[in-house]
């Protein structure tokens, strides 16, 4: 049977703790993080979209990092955003730019990863959800980190 390790960044506990679950799981060559949003320290959502949003990518960064990998390592994306019910096309598109400008400032250059964009109605409070799965490199390789401009 394959031997599961359990991965936690320092800090990033308020949600995992309270809802009973580990940021990312270590499965062979593989590192699977759970969904991360942009939670303030206490774990409540971050209110402002583009700082939420920036902020899951912080998250993800944590824990990647925490698990021996960087963006460059992640092999599948899966994004959940909320779709609100009363919302405009043009708010919609507003915050399917803020999406993609900070997708694309994390990951600059090809190749690309895959990604899966969910559109949900509710995320526990929050609005943006980020999933991914990663190869976690060997002892050998050695690539830059990648990061997230943070500018709030």
């Amino acid at each position: 049977m394959p031997h599961h390790e359990a991965i936690f960044p320092k800090g990033g506990l308020a949600l995992s703790d309270k809802h009973g679950y580990s940021p990312a799981i270590r499965s062979g060559d593989f590192l699977f993080v759970s969904g991360q949003v942009g939670n303030l320290a206490d774990g409540t959502p971050e209110p402002d979209y583009e700082a939420q949003v920036r902020l899951a990518y912080e998250n993800l960064e944590a824990t990647l990092a925490a698990g021996g990998c960087t963006f460059d390592d992640i092999v599948d994306v899966t994004v959940f955003h909320t779709v609100p019910p009363d919302e405009t096309a043009e708010e919609a598109g507003v915050r399917a730019g803020i999406r993609a400008r900070v997708r694309r400032e994390t990951f600059p250059q090809a190749p690309f990863t895959n990604v899966t964009a969910i559109g949900v109605s509710w995320l526990a409070g929050f609005d943006f959800e980020i999933k991914v799965i990663a190869r976690v490199p060997s002892k050998s390789s050695s690539h830059p980190p990648t990061s997230v401009d943070s500018t709030r």
